[in-house]
């Protein structure tokens, strides 16, 4: 018997528990999967828990004789809950606070690339606004403000003059847009280009990257309107070339592991690095400590390692290889009418049965035997193919067959 506790409520840990499931040296055991507090996907999948704390997260781990706890959540992670878990003696996949507060603090993890030499944009950080809004008169623009907080991937503005950047500012720091994120704000460079993201998984001795991905961030095709927590995700990224890795691994992943051992923030678990792409270099915009949403969902499906044997070599200090199928992964994310905005919830999801590639349930709930929307993000469907033609087709297939009141969804999703 193996027992799995995943923290967490959306797709990616849907994702994480499907594949899981999907992994070879776990199905000669009989495997039992736990959610905290999951969704109508995981419940498929595994048993739904409702925890309302980390200190019972644990004491569940400590009475279930739960093997390995996967976090999801960047909240949790930065509140300590693997320094929690490793204080019982607990085997659990994630950084510790210290080294979460390189997701948690953008002002930290700024200070960090500056310090180890990561190749990053230009910065200024600030605890009070009026001194902002005086740095902000003498800069260029466009400009980036950001709350240094966590902010569910939501507290970046790109300002195209004075006036927008002083409304970002008084935004974050006075009306607390963002809540207690807009403590601090860090002012960056603007950077021309494209971006891309990598997952990867550090031992506490190496750093072994993912595929490429390309998020697709605004509600609206085109890459219009308001940002999101992302609208759908292609696997690897098309346009992140082998020279593009090659500066990735030279100016951004090597400088951020010798930081990491100088720094003692030894770890295993997920280090999500945001690139941009430009004409002067590849630069890193940001950090997370844990797997990307929706990356993990496309990139997941086609990771042909077994992930048990992964997270079990990494905690104890082991190397390992990735390996990925030779594919091309497309995932479109479908949401409520609304979002990112105001939307109702409590419609019924009709035609998961017809669905005919993977596909993560990431804002839905059972209500009696029905399925019904109770998040903004609703379900995100994974095409897979030979190439990216291939791939969008058999998302868009399927997405077709899935119905609920006031769905939304981009057309767009892998058009380059």
């Amino acid at each position: 018997m193996k027992k799995i506790l995943i923290i967490g409520s959306g797709g990616r840990e849907h994702a994480i528990g499907w594949k899981f499931k999907e992994d070879s040296i776990l199905n000669e055991y009989e495997t039992e999967l736990f959610f905290v507090p999951g969704n109508a996907g995981t419940a498929q999948i595994g048993t739904n828990v409702s925890l309302n704390s980390l200190e019972e997260m644990r004491d569940f781990a400590i009475s279930n004789n739960i093997d390995l706890t996967f976090v999801g959540p960047e909240d949790e992670l930065s509140k300590g809950i693997v320094d929690l878990f490793q204080e019982k003696g607990l085997n659990i996949f994630g950084p510790h606070q210290a080294a979460a507060q390189l997701e948690a603090s953008k002002a930290f993890a700024k200070d960090f690339m500056q310090k180890y030499d990561v190749k990053t944009a230009a910065y200024k950080t600030f605890q009070g606004p009026m001194l902002a809004i005086e740095y902000l008169e003498s800069q260029e623009f466009p400009i980036v403000v950001k709350a240094s907080g966590l902010a569910a991937g939501k507290g970046v503005i790109i300002c195209q003059n004075f006036e927008e950047a002083k409304k970002a500012v008084l935004d974050i720091m006075e009306d607390k847009t963002f809540g207690d994120a807009g403590k601090e704000v860090v002012i960056e460079e603007y950077l021309e280009g494209f971006e891309a993201s990598i997952l990867s998984i550090f031992n506490g001795k190496e750093i072994v990257p993912f595929v490429s991905a390309k998020d697709h961030k605004k509600i609206g095709e085109g890459e219009k309107g308001l940002n999101t927590g992302g609208m759908g995700v292609l696997a690897p990224n098309p346009l992140f070339q082998r020279e593009h890795f090659e500066a990735f691994d030279s100016d951004i992943l090597q400088p951020t592991l010798k930081g990491l051992i100088a720094e003692e923030l030894q770890f295993s678990g997920i280090i999500f690095f945001g690139l941009m792409i430009t004409p002067k270099g590849v630069y890193l915009l940001e950090y997370n400590l844990r797997m990307g949403d929706p990356e993990t969902q496309a990139t997941l499906p086609l990771l042909e390692n077994d992930l048990y044997e992964i997270v079990t070599k990494s905690n104890k200090g082991e190397s390992f290889e990735l390996k990925f199928a030779n594919k091309q992964a497309c995932c479109v994310v479908m949401v409520s009418g609304g979002y990112p905005l105001s939307y109702e919830k409590g419609f019924e999801i009709r035609g998961l049965e017809n669905v005919k590639c993977p596909y993560f349930i990431a804002g839905a709930r059972l209500k009696g035997d029905e399925v019904v929307t109770s998040g903004g993000r609703v379900i995100n469907v994974v095409g897979i193919g030979n190439d990216l033609e291939e791939a969008r087709k058999i998302a868009y297939e399927n997405i077709k067959r899935i119905h609920f009141d006031y769905e939304y969804y981009r057309n767009d999703i892998g058009v380059i």
